[in-house]
C-alpha cells in the first residue's frame, strides 16, 4: 500500500490553545502547521492522528470526531478534532524543530502557517462544534479496534 494516499492532522485544544509545529522539510518548511502524517498500512485514521500526534509533539490524544476532509486527486486528509490527554510538548527534533501552543486567533493571523492549517483554523473558529462524531457502531462481522463510522 502506498500510504502517501491516506493522510491525517489533528486539532490539539489545550486550554484554548491549539497545538502546532514548525516542519523541517519539503513545501511546510519553516512553516507552522496543525500535526499529522501518514496512516500506516491496516491503520485506522484515528489511530494515525494519535500516533502522529504523540510522535511528532510527545502529547497523548484521543480522536474524538472528524472535523474536516480535504481531497485532491492523489490524496486525502481527516482532520480529527481530539481530547488531550497528557504530556508537556516537546519538538521531536526531526519532522519538526519547535512545537507551539497558540490561539487560534493568533495563528491564523500569522505570515508563517501553512494555507490548509490556516483555513481549518479559521473554520474552528466559527464552529468548532461542527463535527462528525464517532458512532458506537460496530458490525457483527468486525470488532471495534478495526472498524469505526463517523457522523453516524
Amino acid at each position: 500500500m502506498n500510504n502517501n494516499f491516506f493522510t491525517v492532522c489533528a486539532i490539539v485544544d489545550i486550554d484554548e490553545k491549539i497545538l502546532m509545529v514548525r516542519h523541517t522539510y519539503g513545501a511546510a518548511k519553516d512553516r507552522i502547521l496543525i500535526p499529522g502524517g501518514y496512516v500506516n498500512e491496516n491503520e485506522l485514521p484515528s489511530r494515525a492522528a494519535e500516533r502522529e500526534v504523540l510522535e511528532e509533539t510527545g502529547v497523548t490524544v484521543k480522536a474524538k470526531a472528524v472535523f474536516s476532509v480535504q481531497f485532491k486527486p492523489q490524496q486525502w486528509c481527516i482532520v480529527f478534532t481530539t481530547e488531550y490527554i497528557c504530556g508537556e510538548p516537546i519538538s521531536d527534533g526531526y519532522e519538526n524543530n519547535e512545537v507551539l501552543l497558540i490561539s487560534a486567533v493568533d495563528a491564523v493571523k500569522r505570515d508563517d502557517i501553512t494555507n490548509m492549517s490556516r483555513e481549518i483554523l479559521k473554520a474552528y473558529l466559527q464552529s468548532k462544534n461542527n463535527v462528525l462524531e464517532k458512532s458506537g457502531y460496530v458490525p457483527k462481522s468486525t470488532n471495534a479496534d478495526e472498524y469505526e463510522i463517523y457522523g453516524v
